[in-house]
């Protein structure tokens, strides 16, 4: 069989849920792929074994860790080995739509702005990934504007995020003792693990990303109220507003993907569009990192 030859999308979608998890977790199993797709464990088995007579140098069986693993000429078939099709296969975990994404499915006259991807390590990937489920610290080389070469960390990731154009991983960083979020394209070189985390770091130590706050968006005072009424079908507000509701550290990056800089006015109602009703409300979460 070649790669090449036409496959149902179904079959498809199935083969790149495959990729997808080898690339980006490093192992793949016949019960991840019969529970995405609702299928028995011997068809969920069939579906590896096709992929590998299509792609037979990409996978490899391991006893130690039961699962397949991709090899050293690991090379994408049926994917892009882009990160975002992994990170978006997280986000849509619980209804699993995700696996048939980017099928090609486009509706005619329709265009789609080619944005830049951030580059992201797969190795940096699967450790964060490894790390955040089994609540392991990691001691990374993590770049900033401070130090652009990059210096170590030790983190206790817990959480993927994407926001404001790049995908991050929500930590508890012990130089700072205190969460934060880091670029998964910052990361130099492949995380390495450092052992069990040292007090309740995880998810639920995180105050912050616990707590639901509420931001309230109406269209730009200044329009007049007929500008304002259509602003508020634009954005599906009801009774002049909209209101969303994200985890405290997401505020600002809501904000940012709407346009809205909490800092600055625009001189011109019309590219302000709309603005924040609650702003006092917000005060702790818009302040610059």
């Amino acid at each position: 069989m070649d790669a090449r030859d036409p496959i149902p999308w179904d079959t498809l979608a199935r083969y790149r849920l495959v990729e997808i998890l080898a690339t980006w977790e490093g192992r793949v199993v016949a019960a991840q792929i019969g529970e995405a797709f609702g299928i028995g464990r011997q068809q969920a088995q069939k579906v590896l074994r096709r992929y590998r007579e299509r792609a037979p140098e990409n996978l490899a069986y391991d006893e130690s860790r039961r699962g397949f693993l991709p090899t050293t000429n690991f090379q994408p078939r049926f994917t892009r080995g882009r990160v975002e099709e992994y990170l978006h296969l997280l986000g849509a975990h619980a209804d699993l739509d995700s696996p048939f994404a980017g099928l090609g499915l486009g509706a005619a006259d329709t265009e789609s702005l080619p944005l830049p991807s951030r580059a992201v390590d797969p190795h940096v990937v699967r450790e964060v990934v490894k790390a955040a489920r089994a609540g392991r610290r990691l001691e990374v080389v993590y770049a900033s504007f401070r130090s652009p070469a990059g210096e170590e960390r030790i983190l206790v990731p817990h959480t993927l995020v994407f926001a404001a154009g790049r995908w991050h991983v929500r930590a508890y960083c012990e130089k700072h003792r205190e969460y934060r979020d880091f670029v998964l394209s910052r990361f130099r070189g492949t995380p390495e693990d450092s052992g069990e985390m040292l007090g309740e770091h995880g998810k639920n130590g995180d105050d912050a990303w616990q707590t639901r706050v509420e931001v309230r968006l109406i269209p730009d005072r200044r329009l007049p109220p007929e500008e304002r009424e259509m602003l508020a079908v634009d954005y599906g507000m009801r009774d002049g507003e909209l209101r969303l509701h994200c985890r405290g550290p997401l505020v600002l990056y809501a904000l940012r993907e709407l346009g809205i800089n909490p800092h600055h006015v625009e001189t011109e109602p019309r590219a302000q569009q709309i603005e924040i009703a609650n702003f006092p409300a917000l005060a702790e979460w818009i302040q610059w990192a």
